[in-house]
């Protein structure tokens, strides 16, 4: 994947029926849809005859048929698209009617759909005790809806049923602009940024897709490359050439061109332009054209997309900088041991490896947060820093230590512990340097209490020390140093299996030797290093 600092240009692509798409078919709005329920065939067929050619906002009417208030809750569980509903009083019971008016609104808890009563028996339910005590829109006898009356019964109904649709979808949309908002600003890379996006704009539109792909830009001219697909465009991400889906490179040619992108159909299009200088090109074809609403819901979505984008470069940036300022620390040590240059890596590697086996055993998986599996291998390089305080007659010494100078060997950890704990100070929360700070104190603490500097024992320990107390062992055996010779990697192991539960953690010995017995180390075991 190409790195989130590159001046590219991102194209988020959204597309369904690229066979219509490329035949240029104008996609029909969907209906309006009317269910009639009544229990006698020939006022099905009269209402039928009567409303069947009505259009309101160029939309036509689906009219659905119940003979009866149960058929007809059937039907409602299934569909929530139904708009009005002509519903007889007295069918299988003489107030049927009323019965499904209280289901409708009390157990589906459909508020939105219009409900007007008709009823042949008008003594049966009295007008007034209806209209105050039901949630309904009208109620008429039936031999008073005329043609005419029906006709204008039914485009009030349906006037009065958009409005309420269009402000639950307000609610909605924005309830979810809210969350979706929110939940992008968590994300931390390019990928999970464009599934988060595709993922909130399904949500927000309640439209499916036939196929999703992302693709990037490195220039004007050259062809975007495909970070994600789904659908019909899988074999996209496999490798297949994007020549291969020509409405895809027509759509980013056409937002290219065009910039500030309108809604036009079939195709929905809102583009825009991150502050660092990224662009976007949100494309879909839905089912049918998008409302206005939905136009402007989808509008202010990108907006605070933009900005979770900045948010998510910025983050990027601010982790870039405390990983070099991590780096920087680590290269200061090493300046000063050049023989363990390598290593600092192998033990970030390491750790980091350790750590994922580590998640699959309960015993540790709560202390695993992601913040920490994050950090844990970067902030492990840092173990050694405070070896910049050591003298070189004793950091380079080829014999070992007399008990003077391993007292002042042994001030390393608190050195490093209270370098990094000045620099973690001035950025709040977890970073590398105050995770880093507990595991240069603590790595040479014991598992039984004997180790230095502060004499804590079992779980006390820090677990990032913990880890890096192993790995930092493990590998300093295997590696060639001014006053030893490599170990063999058998007797290293013995070595760990001797000291798991006096100096060393018994958990992470285990998971470390897993990883040797089963081939899976982050880099090769042979040679001497």
């Amino acid at each position: 994947m190409a790195d989130m600092d590159d001046d590219n240009e991102v194209w988020l692509i959204d597309d369904e029926e690229v066979e219509q798409e490329s035949q240029g078919a104008a996609r029909p709005a969907p209906p309006w849809c009317v269910l009639i329920v009544d229990d006698e065939p020939d006022v099905h067929a009269a209402t039928r005859l009567a409303i069947r050619d009505i259009h309101y906002k160029g939309r036509a009417l689906e009219l659905i048929s119940a003979y009866s208030a149960a058929e007809a809750a059937t039907v409602l569980r299934q569909r929530t698209d139904i708009a009005l509903i002509l519903l007889d009083v007295v069918m299988e019971s003489d107030d049927a009617g009323l019965r499904l008016v209280e289901q409708i609104r009390s157990e589906f808890n459909n508020q939105l759909v219009r409900i007007v009563l008709r009823t042949g028996q008008p003594g049966q339910a009295p007008e007034r005790r209806v209209v105050l005590d039901y949630d309904i829109n009208d109620y008429k006898t039936k031999s008073d809806l005329t043609a005419q009356k029906l006709f204008t019964t039914v485009i009030a109904s349906l006037r009065a049923y958009e409005s309420l649709r269009a402000l639950e979808r307000s609610r909605q949309g924005l309830a979810c602009i809210l969350e979706g908002a929110a939940d992008l600003y968590q994300l931390r890379s390019l990928k999970e940024f464009a599934s988060g996006v595709l993922r909130q704009v399904s949500a927000l539109l309640d439209v499916g897709a036939e196929g999703i792909v992302c693709a990037e830009r490195s220039s004007r001219q050259g062809v975007p490359q495909v970070l994600a697909a789904t659908g019909i465009y899988m074999p996209l991400f496999g490798g297949a050439p994007l020549e291969d889906f020509p409405q895809l490179l027509e759509a980013l040619s056409h937002a290219e061109e065009a910039g500030a992108h309108p809604f036009a159909e079939p195709r929905e299009a809102v583009y825009l332009r991150a502050q660092n200088g990224r662009e976007f090109v949100l494309c879909l074809t839905p089912a049918w054209p998008l409302e206005q609403l939905e136009r402007d819901l989808l509008g202010i979505f990108c907006q605070r997309m933009s900005a979770a984008y900045d948010n998510l470069n910025l983050n990027k940036q601010l982790l870039s900088a405390q990983e070099a300022t991590v780096v920087a620390l680590a290269a200061l040590a090493e300046f000063r041991d050049s023989d363990t240059g390598g290593h600092v890596l192998r033990v970030q590697q390491l750790c980091d490896a350790i750590v994922q086996e580590l998640q699959q055993e309960a015993g540790y998986r709560e202390q695993l947060s992601p913040r920490f599996v994050e950090m844990i291998g970067m902030a492990s390089i840092l173990h050694d820093v405070g070896k910049v305080g050591t003298p070189d007659s004793i950091l380079h010494k080829p014999a070992r230590f007399t008990s003077e100078e391993r007292q002042v060997m042994e001030l390393h950890a608190g050195i490093g512990a209270r370098i990094l704990q000045e620099a973690s100070s001035r950025v709040e929360g977890m970073s590398y340097l105050s995770l880093g700070a507990e595991i240069a104190r603590h790595h040479h603490e014991h598992f039984d209490g004997r180790g230095y500097p502060d004499g804590l024992a079992g779980e006390a320990i820090p677990l990032s020390a913990r880890i890096v107390a192993v790995v930092d062992v493990f590998d300093a055996l295997l590696s060639k140093r001014p006053y030893k010779e490599p170990w063999p990697l058998a007797e290293v192991i013995d070595y760990l299996h001797e000291r798991a539960g006096s100096q060393f953690d018994p958990g992470i010995v285990a998971a470390l030797l897993r990883l040797v017995a089963h081939g899976r180390m982050p880099y090769p075991l042979e040679g001497n290093r």
